[in-house]
């Protein structure tokens, strides 16, 4: 039972909870009760910066008035409606505004409910797309080292972070990983993109030439690797990761969960980084993180090439019970809306500089082994302490948390991504606290 005075649950034990340290947890539990644009409300009444965008979602901040309105409306209008053979408008006018601000060419849209789904998704249409083409030799998967691309049998198969994949068995078949490119020793402290590592790309090559390219259906990145501590990729080398897809017929898929929707100061990393996939997956920031959404777009010729057979025969079996529902449309939109209005998609590289300066003005404290950013994303890297790894960074979460700042971590990285609405004060304070506490950290 919940207590309606003080919002606590009389016991935490039922909860397994996802990505956590379940007994340190429930011992010392850091509730958050509301949340209002920048801030979540700690039960204690205490105002908690978010300096993470939630889980790298809440883009535009919590709780914006369109969003909750558009979300209320559909609620009370029609609550749920199966895709499957059938539809609803907002689910049509929601693909339509989507495709209207995607990348060029990228003009079709397929809907899922979270990061995960649209990773599989995207894998499930490259594979599926080289079969109805007459190729399907093509079966072959290749993901990155330190890459995170959900949770998922297929995601944590080409993902490359070590813990999300050992308990699981032997994981998808036909796998293989290029290396991540965190090079500390020739790129620490970079700004932006580091000058050195594009060739860490030929390595696709070599892999190419080993299991030969007629293998092989989809290479799938982050265009910026956010979970595994914001790594940012070396000038020149999703240019070649482009290049040597298109010499061997592969598609190229960019997983924009977290770079998707403002992250880096333009609408995608796409336009961002000036080089275009076949498909880029999304989730997250489509729906602000208020109602679980994802969503796919493929260029044109993909699609078409579904398109096949009879007219009465489903062209691809694959969906969600809750794809596009309405409710989540819905949400999306009052989300876009909320973006374009604020001129949130861009607001990122109005303030990119400022949080850059920032965030490597703390490189000479205590500890700090590297600096990382890219648009309003950023990474602190601490040494950590002999035996003991993720102790360091995890003392600076709860170090944080007490003074009410909300930050990420991961390993022995501090990650942060606050929503786009930050204003240069409040990323004053964002470090200023950081500052203080990594000065005090043993």
């Amino acid at each position: 039972m919940l207590d309606r005075l003080n919002k606590r649950p009389n016991d935490l034990s039922a909860f397994w909870m996802p990505f956590t340290a379940n007994r340190q947890f429930k011992e010392t539990p850091r509730m958050l009760v509301a949340a209002k644009d920048m801030h979540f409300t700690a039960e204690d009444g205490r105002k908690i910066m978010d300096g993470t965008a939630g889980l790298w979602c809440v883009n535009a901040g919590h709780c914006r008035p369109k969003i909750t309105e558009a979300i209320q409306q559909q609620a009370a209008e029609l609550d749920y409606a199966p895709a499957f053979q059938m539809g609803h408008p907002i689910a049509f006018e929601f693909a339509n505004r989507l495709a209207a601000m995607a990348p060029e060419g990228m003009d079709h849209v397929f809907f899922t409910n979270s990061g995960s789904e649209s990773v599989d998704t995207a894998l499930k249409i490259a594979l599926a797309y080289h079969r109805v083409k007459g190729d399907g030799s093509r079966f072959r998967l290749i993901g990155r080292e330190r890459g995170y691309h959900g949770v998922n049998f297929g995601g944590i198969s080409v993902g490359g972070i070590v813990a999300n994949r050992k308990m699981f068995g032997t994981l998808l078949t036909g796998v293989d990983h290029m290396p991540h490119t965190h090079d500390i020793k020739r790129n620490a402290f970079s700004r932006g993109q580091p000058e050195h590592g594009a060739e860490y790309a030929d390595e696709l090559e070599r892999i190419v030439t080993l299991h030969d390219p007629s293998t092989i259906a989809a290479v799938i990145v982050e265009p910026v690797a956010g979970s595994t501590g914001v790594l940012v990729p070396p000038k020149g080398y999703l240019e070649k990761l482009r290049a040597i897809c298109d010499k061997h017929g592969i598609l190229l898929i960019f997983d924009e969960v977290i770079t998707g929707f403002g992250r880096l100061g333009k609408p995608f990393a796409v336009d961002y980084f000036g080089v275009t996939p076949d498909i880029v997956l999304t989730a997250k920031g489509v729906t602000n993180g208020v109602v679980p959404m994802g969503a796919v777009f493929v260029k044109k010729e993909i699609y078409e090439a579904f398109m096949n057979g009879p007219e009465h025969m489903i062209e691809f079996f694959h969906g969600y019970t809750y794809s596009g529902n309405p409710v989540a449309a819905a949400a999306g939109l009052g989300t876009l809306d909320t973006y374009e209005e604020e001129g949130l998609l861009t607001r990122g590289g109005e303030l990119a500089q400022y949080w850059e300066d920032s965030l490597h003005a703390l490189k000479d404290l205590p500890h700090v082994i590297d600096v990382r950013n890219c648009g309003l994303v950023g990474a602190i890297e601490l040494e950590p302490i002999a035996g003991s790894p993720t102790k360091r960074a995890f003392s600076a979460f709860l170090k944080a948390f007490d003074e009410n700042l909300l930050i990420r971590t991961t390993g022995d990285i501090i990650a942060l991504s606050p929503p786009l609405i930050i204003s240069k004060a409040e990323i004053d304070r964002i470090f200023e606290t950081l500052g203080g506490i990594l000065k005090k950290l043993d």
